[in-house]
């Protein structure tokens, strides 16, 4: 089984991922004289006396953003946040079609997969935010400055609804094997990848489970058992926590919210290991870059905001005395996830999404 590297855990346990998505940087130092991982204020002459605005693409959840950008908003009152969110696959396809006239500043909490595929395209700027020395290497660009900086990993869960598979009398399903089992022929959802994060950072995870050829055999087999394919990585799991379906592919966070929300349901991470992804910030190339998207870049990985991040997820970017592995993961939540290369699935990102819609997008919901 291929699994991240062990000596890792010893000292980057809640920080740090495997290889492929770079190598360590060091950011200029500190000249403002501001305390290390203070939330960044808006400086005299720039944000803090003149109102001003920032647009902001994000894929994180609806319900994690007012809490995220709480300390932010304390802090620089008189900056406006217009927040775009939706799902990865169609916040990045926005970005895309907008190449030739960017409306956003800055992009927040998007899948690093996805970023990447914008850097190709020669879509961000360079920036290393302050203290983006304390971000583990794993999480952070390799290129000076930064073109991409990562503040969290997420990864492939099994939401089961206990009671409805009870009605049936069929086991919790433990492993993406038992999946394509015939016992649980319609009875699964799972997000569609090119809408959904989620959905990518699974197939991907297959993909190097299982190889180029044997992923596609066992997307054949678990296609006769998908019910719908959704436009949401979140939604499988809220589907599977309301009984209309027993079982949904999406990502451990969720999972776990249903779950402490009173649902019949158990958030099984598959004994092969998980799919995963980074949720990154950077910021877009445009003619005229608001000082304010930088100030919110510093903050999104300032103390403040990564502790925010480690209330849902385990495994964040800074490392942090005190971070915890919140309620509902594995015990050793690096050792889950699957060895990969995020560059990699960057460059393989179209070719792969072009084959699954051929071959199953007819199960897909209606997009938006």
């Amino acid at each position: 089984m291929n699994k991240l590297f062990r000596p890792f855990l010893a000292t980057a346990l809640l920080a740090t991922v495997l290889t492929g998505c770079g190598q360590a940087q060091q950011a200029a130092p500190k000249t403002d004289g501001s305390a290390e991982g203070s939330v960044p204020q808006a400086q005299p002459g720039t944000t803090a006396s003149t109102p001003s605005e920032l647009t902001i693409y994000t894929a994180l959840e609806d319900d994690q953003i007012k809490a995220y950008l709480e300390s932010f908003k304390q802090a620089n009152p008189n900056i406006k946040l217009n927040i775009v969110r939706d799902s990865t696959g169609i916040i990045t396809a926005k970005l895309l079609a907008e190449k030739e006239n960017p409306q956003a500043d800055v992009v927040w909490g998007v899948a690093a997969t996805s970023l990447l595929v914008l850097d190709q395209n020669n879509m961000l700027e360079g920036y290393s935010p302050k203290g983006v020395e304390r971000i583990s290497p794993e999480f952070k660009d390799k290129q000076q400055p930064e073109h991409w900086v990562g503040i969290d990993a997420w990864e492939t869960a099994i939401i089961a609804n206990t009671k409805e598979l009870e009605k049936k009398h069929l086991p919790i399903p433990q492993s993406y094997d038992d999946l394509i089992k015939p016992e649980y022929k319609g009875m699964v959802v799972m997000p569609d990848p090119s809408a959904s994060g989620t959905g990518f950072l699974t197939i991907n995870g297959l993909r190097h489970l299982k190889g180029e050829q044997g992923s596609w055999t066992y997307l054949d087999k678990l296609n006769d058992n998908i019910a719908m394919y959704t436009q949401s990585g979140s939604k499988p799991a809220k589907m599977a926590a309301a009984g209309e379906y027993p079982i949904g592919i999406s990502f451990g966070y969720r999972g776990i919210t249903e779950k402490k929300k009173g649902a019949p349901v158990e958030v099984v991470f598959p004994k092969e290991g998980s799919g995963w992804d980074v949720e990154a910030n950077a910021l877009m190339k445009k003619p005229t870059i608001k000082p304010e998207a930088k100030l919110f870049l510093d903050w999104a990985i300032t103390d403040e905001a990564m502790k925010e991040y480690n209330k849902n997820y385990a495994i964040i970017g800074a490392k942090q005395e005190g971070a915890q592995i919140p309620e509902g993961y594995t015990k050793n939540p690096l050792e889950q996830l699957i060895k990969l290369d995020l560059n990699q699935a960057a460059k393989d990102r179209d070719q792969v999404l072009q084959e699954w819609q051929k071959r199953y997008s007819s199960k897909s919901e209606p997009k938006k």
